[in-house]
């Protein structure tokens, strides 16, 4: 800290004019300072701002980056659940078709030319299941093949584990027994009064099948809608935190600026009048 010395009558060091150097440069590093924080917006602009603060901001940066990649992969997820949905969706519509017209060919007033014009319609149909089971694919994997099964990445906890959510296609999942194999006919055999009692249960268990699947999908697609609010939260709350640490307050930077200059204007004028003070001395030695 400076201090007021006296003895001016000296004129080989000139005490004064070095402590009003010294206020001087103290005055211009910190407008310095707080232009920079002015311009870049950003309290912290390097580890010597804040030691503690950079390290923590730091932190949470890379935190906040890891939620936002989660936050892409959850929606890559729901992507995946919602083309499911709407592929299964499209497979029941077509079973219930397929179970009206079996329905319909079990009256004893169709002739056989009858049964067999809707025995082909619900073969048409069974093919078109078969082209929604083929068509629908995401990222170059068929999901309705009955081997799909695939991990996301949709988070991770404080230890750096990663959270992950599965979905599982495949046949031996647990929460649903379906098969895809397509109901066909070509021919008067599955809607024979011998079979159709037969059809209509195998359409009947089909339509659960899908519904299960589907229901398994709505569940996943929940969760999922859970995970993105999260995820956007946190992300917006991690921001929140980074700010608080890392951002100026442009007001109280503005403020300092104004003091610093003023300062810096009387360390000029100071340093101006120190240096006139030997002059005054030297009139002594003058001859």
């Amino acid at each position: 800290m400076p201090f007021a010395i006296g003895g001016n009558a000296r004129i080989r060091t000139n005490t004064p004019a070095e402590n009003a150097y010294n206020a001087l440069d103290l005055s211009g590093r910190d407008i310095s300072l707080r232009q920079l924080r002015l311009s870049t917006g950003k309290r912290i602009n390097n580890a010597a701002d804040d030691v503690a603060g950079y390290i923590t901001s730091r932190a949470l940066q890379a935190r906040n980056g890891a939620l936002k990649a989660a936050l892409n992969t959850v929606g890559d997820a729901s992507n995946t659940t919602n083309i499911l949905m709407d592929s299964l969706d499209n497979i029941n519509e077509l079973l219930t078709k397929m179970k009206d017209a079996t329905a319909q060919a079990a009256s004893g007033a169709l002739g056989t030319d009858e049964k067999v014009a809707l025995a082909k319609a619900a073969y048409r149909m069974a093919q078109q299941i078969q082209t929604v089971a083929d068509s629908t694919v995401f990222a170059g994997s068929q999901l309705l093949s009955g081997s799909f099964t695939a991990n996301f990445i949709i988070g991770s906890n404080a230890s750096n584990t990663l959270l992950t959510i599965n979905i599982d296609m495949s046949t031996s999942n647990v929460d649903f027994n379906v098969s895809f194999n397509a109901v066909s006919g070509n021919d008067l055999g599955i809607y024979s009064i011998d079979n159709i009692s037969t059809t209509l249960t195998s359409l009947s268990k089909a339509i659960d099948n899908v519904n299960k699947v589907a229901s398994y999908l709505g569940g996943i697609s929940n969760r999922l809608q859970s995970q993105e609010d999260l995820l956007r939260n946190q992300i917006v709350n991690y921001n929140a935190a980074i700010s608080r640490i890392e951002d100026a307050d442009i007001a109280k930077e503005q403020l300092s600026l104004i003091k610093s200059q003023f300062l810096q204007q009387a360390s000029l004028t100071s340093l101006t009048q120190a240096n006139q003070n030997p002059n005054a001395f030297l009139q002594l030695i003058r001859g």
